[in-house]
Order: C-alpha cells, then structure tokens, then sequence
C-alpha cells in the first residue's frame, strides 16, 4: 500500500551527507541534501503534499485534477490522487524519464504527452497550453499549478528551509537551490528574509533557461530551467549561477564514482556551480546543495552511455584541482566563514 500523509503529517527530514572536499589546495565541506529521500522520490513530494492540501477542498472526484510536469510533479500527484480516490492526469513531454513514466501510470494515472518543442528550449509553453484545453474540455478539473500557486514556496519556506538550518547546525554558509518553477528559491528566499540565517542564497539555473532572466537555448535536461520567467520570482534573483548541461553531467559521474552517492542532473549542476563559487573566492569553505532528486530518474539520459554519445557528451572525467577527502563527517571540519 502506498503511504500518504495525513493532514496532521509532516515529511520526516531528508539526509544530509557532509563531503570533505579540497578545491585548489583548500580544505572545503560540502553539504549535500538528498531529498530523493522523500515520499514519491524527490523534493516535489513536499511540493505536490502542499499543492494537494491547497486544493482539496475543491477537488470534484470524477473529474479529479490535472498537472504539468517534466516528471517529478507526476507521480507525487499521481500517488496522492490514487490514495484518495480521485483521477489523475499528468500531461509530460518526451524528455519525461521512462520509469517515472511506468510508476504514474501504474498508480491509475492519465499521462498526456506534449512531443511539440516550444521553440523557447523545451516543452513547457506546449505543455501548458494542453492543460489549458484539457480545462477548457473538463471544467470541473482542477489544476493543482505548481508555476503560480503559492502552496508551492510556503512548503520550503516553512519546512524544507529551516530543516536545512536546523541540519547544518546554523552554519555560515553559500546555499545553492536549483530552479525550475522556481518556488524552492522563492521559499528558501522567503525563509532568509523572515528568519535571517548566515546564508548566501545561490540560484543556479540551466543555459538556455529563462526562468530567472537568462536568453532561452536548448536545455537536454529534464527537470532544469523553464522555457518562461518564473512567476515566483519576477525578478529574477542574484546571485545566480549558470550551467552548461555537459558540465551537469561530468559531475553527476564524478560524485557517483568518487562518493557512491547518485544524484539527478540539477543536483549535478548544483555541485558544480559550488565548485566554481569554491574556486572564485577562497574565504568560502562551506557550501549546501539542494539535491533534488537521485540517479534513479536519470538512467536512460545522465548515466546511459548511448544517451551521452548522441547528446555529444564526453562523460565521467576527473576534475582538476577538486579532490574528496571524507564523505559524511569522516574528516575534520573547516573553520572559517563562507
């Protein structure tokens, strides 16, 4: 039976793996965050329990309720749903993972797919503009939106924010958040304006993506970026940090062949904006990072050979200068500010 919390449950924190690391001669530590420990597999379970608690009181259960998603925001819904009886459709695109895929339709859920590029680096516009006809089609529907509904930042300004703190003992230190709709950032920014920890709050964002201001490209990434500004930030945010999709993946390779721990593509991109922040400015020796979600998502594209090869992707590769000296608390701790 799946589990589904409650209105009364809270989400039992997500692990926190320390990496000692020495990035151009300088002992650092890096603070991983996997929320791949969540229900349903990433951080989108806290998004999709807040989403869920926002609009089940309109919920009509024959028409049921209805969601974009590159992936992660299809099977927390679609779980939740399943567990309450009521419809589920997730309209995807083709970059969607093939096993998250197989587990929101094994939950009874109705996948539509989007397989017409927007023409702004990915799928998003088209994939909302079905939703969008599909609500025009089915009134009763009801759309849980996760780029617009304010249930999505107060779940990480209230929970996922403050666990970070409370784990990493109110350390000073740079916190990175990957972004897609951009809520996470929004909440976790919310959090540090209301509460005023020893942060540098970093958003890092894919090439290519506009969701905080940048010029739209191609993004091969599920997951990472938005073909449209985020809605949560309007303004976009700084500092932010950019990254190419290749340099994602070496580092996704090199943390799973250097620590055994295995993260998703945005995690990847996360590690290796923390690198460069690491290499820009040696009075920074702390770093956390917001893992998404784990491996398991990415084995036909990040970890698949045949997948790299046809995106033109080298693969696993050393990084120069970085080397791992303990993995969870083994070695000493840095002293020192950011």
């Amino acid at each position: 039976m799946t589990w589904v919390p409650g209105p009364r449950d809270g989400l039992a924190p997500t692990p926190v793996v320390r990496l000692g690391v020495e990035v151009a001669g300088i002992p650092r530590e890096l603070w991983l965050k996997l929320e791949g420990y969540n229900p349903y597999g990433s951080v989108k379970g806290r998004t999709a329990l807040a989403l869920w608690r926002d609009v089940a009181g309109r919920v009509d259960p024959g028409a049921g309720l209805v969601e974009s998603t590159s992936g992660n925001l299809g099977l927390a819904p679609a779980a939740l749903a399943a567990a309450h009886r009521v419809p589920f459709t997730a309209v995807v695109d083709p970059r969607t993972s093939a096993a998250l895929l197989y587990d929101i339709r094994a939950l009874g859920a109705r996948v539509v797919t989007v397989d017409t590029p927007d023409g702004a680096g990915g799928y998003l516009l088209g994939r909302l503009a079905r939703v969008r006809a599909l609500l025009d089609e089915r009134p009763a529907l009801v759309w849980t939106d996760q780029y617009r509904n304010p249930a999505n930042p107060a779940a990480h300004a209230s929970g996922t924010a403050p666990e970070l703190h409370r784990q990493t003992r109110g350390a000073p230190m740079s916190v990175l958040v990957a972004v897609s709709t951009g809520g996470t950032l929004a909440g976790f920014r919310r959090y540090v304006a209301e509460s005023g920890p020893d942060w540098e709050l970093v958003g890092v964002d894919a090439a290519g993506s506009v969701a905080l201001g940048g010029p739209a490209g191609p993004r091969p990434l599920s997951g990472f970026g938005s073909s449209r500004p985020s809605a949560f930030l309007p303004d976009g945010h700084r500092p932010t940090v950019y990254v190419e999709p290749e340099e994602a993946v070496t580092v996704c390779l090199w943390l799973r062949d250097t620590t055994g721990i295995g993260v998703g593509a945005s995690a990847g991109a996360l590690v290796a904006a923390a690198l460069r922040l690491f290499r820009a400015d040696a009075r920074r020796t702390r770093a956390a990072c917001l893992c998404p979600d784990g491996a398991d998502r990415y084995l036909d594209t990040v970890y698949s050979p045949v997948w790299r090869r046809a995106h033109g992707m080298t693969g696993a590769a050393p990084l120069p200068g970085v080397r791992v000296l303990a993995v969870d608390g083994s070695g000493p701790l840095t002293e020192g500010a950011r």
